[in-house]
């Protein structure tokens, strides 16, 4: 593994500078020294077209070559990257891009007139299209261009420092208004290190990204950590299950990483999709707790060793993790710390920690945390007590050091002052053999000010009254849904997440 570096301009320094860096099915691919001359490029590019160290640069790609070297070419012209969702609107984009003070984007479509135009338009931020073209040689590259202005000039980019911010992201917003959350390389390369090290990634692992990587799960969990280690990243520009096994064997892939609702997807199709009995050196889930019934699907099905992680933007991604065989790894919980700090408090008021298999909030320290939120200061006071930052999480901690998460704090249904996890009641739907998804939410109820209720996508046939009678016989009676929905489909963010609250304002009142 290379030594630790302070900044992102270091991410990318394998043994080999021909191995394969990163491939674009359908496309093309880019070798090590390729990737690293074509990011030079478009720095120097990007610096003559007057980005400056600190400035924000928004970039709206999908995954793929363009999106990498552009964002990585931001950061080397000393500026802060902010992927951004390209399926946002006009308003979500000039809300991000706003709060960030981009003063770039990066865009896709030269020919169009994507919805981030009108809002970089609105916040006066200039915007440069990137497109892919393949060379004569047959290698790709990215041509940028700005509408009546010439981009061939090209100045020294700035220096970052560690302390600098290199990515500017946005909380998911589950709960309030998003919050900016400004990683700084430090954060990012302590984190990326701890991933690679966590994962024992080396040059001969190839990376499968499934995961969007405007968001910290795929960009610093997937695609950094294996830059980081010489190895391969594969980028299609979307998930495809039914592409997914053919790019797998296509490119060697030896591990992926993706939320629950990506790794069901692939188990409810996996036969027909002709999947292997054995697949993958690992499977990653993070994002959203994965049940049981899960977990053991996807070890039977895919013969690999599944480890679940947690992680969010604050941290630059990843907190804990279980281990690789031939440690433990405990169905339900997300392992153990993945160097930083993670502890468990009972009163966060006083900066009370709770002894072990006690539940409280769940709180972090380390290196790779970020520094606070920007312009935020109420939020900031909020969320750090004695130099822990509180995830808002519920979770306790056993006798051997493994987290096990009970939820959102502020998504723990109070039914008549009986504090209930909704992932309690999840893992006791997915594990009826008729359900596919399920997600558990508080409702209004004027007895007991709030009540269980649950909504399900069925993979074969059931009732309602069958699916509670399920859970009657391994819950609490005041645990079990007072009501169950059977959706076709449920609510989703970009990233495959499914918010409580979403499907709860969906369903509650139908």
């Amino acid at each position: 593994m290379p030594q630790t570096s302070d900044t992102l301009n270091h991410l990318m320094r394998p043994a080999s500078l021909s191995d394969i860096a990163a491939a674009e099915p359908g496309v093309g691919a880019l070798r090590y020294r390729e990737l690293d001359a074509e990011v030079d490029r478009l720095a120097g590019l990007l610096a003559g077209a007057g980005l400056q160290a600190g400035d924000v640069g928004a970039v709206v790609l999908p995954n793929g070559l363009a999106f990498l070297a552009s964002f990585m070419a931001v950061v080397r012209a000393g500026g802060s990257a902010a992927p951004l969702n390209p399926a946002y609107t006009a308003q979500e984009f000039e809300f991000y891009m706003r709060d960030s003070d981009a003063r770039f984007v990066i865009a896709p479509d030269p020919d169009g007139d994507h919805a981030c135009r009108e809002a970089a338009e609105t916040v006066g931020a200039r915007v440069i299209d990137a497109r892919l073209e393949i060379g004569s040689d047959g290698v790709p590259a990215v041509v940028l261009s700005e509408r009546g202005v010439d981009l061939s000039a090209v100045a020294d980019p700035a220096v970052a420092a560690e302390g600098d911010v290199a990515l500017f992201l946005h909380t998911s917003g589950t709960t309030s208004r998003p919050k900016g959350v400004p990683l700084r390389h430090v954060n990012l390369m302590r984190s990326t290190a701890n991933i690679a090290g966590h994962y024992e990634l080396t040059p001969a692992d190839t990376s499968l990204i499934v995961m969007p990587m405007f968001h910290v799960h795929g960009l610093i969990g997937a695609v950094f950590s294996t830059l980081y280690t010489g190895g391969t990243v594969v980028m299609p520009p979307r998930f495809s299950a039914g592409a997914f096994w053919d790019q797998q064997r296509e490119y060697g892939a030896t591990w992926y990483s993706a939320v629950p609702t990506i790794h069901q997807i692939l188990l409810t199709r996996a036969d027909d999709d002709g999947a292997p009995g054995e697949s993958f050196r690992f499977i990653r889930s993070c994002s959203s707790a994965l049940a049981p019934a899960v977990f053991d699907d996807l070890e039977s099905r895919f013969g690999a060793p599944v480890l679940e992680a947690y992680g969010m933007t604050e941290a630059a991604h990843q907190m804990s993790s279980s281990p690789m065989p031939p440690g433990d790894r405990y169905p339900g919980t997300v392992g153990l710390p993945t160097g930083l700090d993670v502890a468990v408090m009972s009163d966060t008021d006083s900066g009370q920690f709770a002894a072990a298999d006690v539940p409280g909030e769940v709180v972090i320290r380390g290196d790779q945390v970020m520094w606070g939120y920007h312009n935020n200061d109420a939020a900031n006071t909020e969320s750090f007590v004695n130099g822990w930052f509180r995830t808002g999480d519920q979770g306790f901690i056993n006798g051997n050091g493994y987290l096990t998460l009970t939820g959102r704090l502020k998504e723990l249904i109070n039914r008549g002052g009986e504090k209930i996890s909704p992932l309690e009641v999840d893992a006791a739907l997915l594990s009826h053999p008729a359900v596919a998804e399920a997600v558990t939410f508080a409702a209004p109820d004027v007895k007991y000010g709030e009540c269980v209720q649950a909504a399900v996508v069925l993979c074969a046939d059931a009732d309602t009254e069958s699916l509670r009678a399920h859970c009657a016989d391994m819950l609490a009676e005041f645990k079990v849904p007072d009501t169950i929905h059977i959706a076709d489909n449920l609510p989703r963010t970009a990233t495959g997440k499914i918010q409580r609250r979403h499907v709860a304002a969906a369903f509650v009142g139908e």
